[in-house]
């Protein structure tokens, strides 16, 4: 497999009361092509801090997140913007879900915004809602959905531009242990059925331990397990 992301350097830090605090520091992380990683940790690590940046919401104080060989940070806002609505997934712990779109209008949102014509996004959310198990849901509205049915709608919503990675923070963590599991199981069906490479922030363990590569954020730092 060929690399997809490589993280160098990386360094967060945060002021607060007048006192630098730093979250990250000389992190390093190399992703491959169709990978599964777990990242586990303590609350307030920077587990989601990390994501942010490999995922390009946020820019690091330091360091560099070259993707596919592109240095991230050479790019200007709008160019970041493109790139992560083309490349990147993401799941929530919450959702984020239009309250006024139904189900289908959610997931067809980021084609629409990359350029596909109307047409076109309808056919492939409907195709990711089914896959999804939200076949006779695509009209509700998130209110009228329960919360595995709102996390599997933003699962096909990450999934509509087949992007080469999703980044999960906590996709289960507001979740019953049986509904987690079903959300679980559509993420590891993405990454081994369409080779989307697949990187979960979790505090469980459990769920941690079915990742082909595992590791531990502690210090600002990233230790395998």
């Amino acid at each position: 497999m060929s690399n997809l992301i490589r993280a160098q350097k990386l360094c967060k830090s945060f002021s607060e009361g007048g006192k630098e605090i730093r979250v990250l520091q000389d992190l390093e992380l190399e992703l491959e092509e169709g990978c599964s990683l777990s990242i586990v940790g303590e609350s307030g690590v920077g587990k989601s801090t990390l994501l942010h940046i490999l995922g390009t919401l946020d820019r690091p104080s330091g360091g560099e997140v070259i993707y596919r060989g592109k240095d991230l940070s050479q790019l200007d806002d709008r160019a970041v913007a493109e790139f992560r609505n083309r490349e990147i997934g993401f799941v929530f712990q919450f959702h984020y879900l239009l309250p006024d779109f139904t189900a289908l209008e959610n997931v067809m949102l980021p084609a629409l915004v990359q350029g596909w014509g109307r047409e076109r996004a309808r056919e492939a959310a409907l195709e990711l809602l089914d896959v999804v198990g939200l076949a006779e849901r695509v009209s509700h509205r998130p209110g009228k959905l329960s919360g595995g049915e709102q996390q599997r709608v933003a699962v096909a919503r990450a999934a509509i531009l087949a992007p080469r990675l999703i980044l999960a923070d906590e996709p289960t963590g507001d979740l019953d242990v049986k509904t987690g599991e079903g959300i679980q199981e559509l993420l590891f069906r993405l990454n081994q059925e369409s080779g989307i490479a697949l990187v979960v922030a979790t505090h469980n363990r459990r769920f941690s331990e079915k990742f082909g590569v595992r590791m531990e954020l502690r210090e600002g730092r990233l230790f395998g397990l």
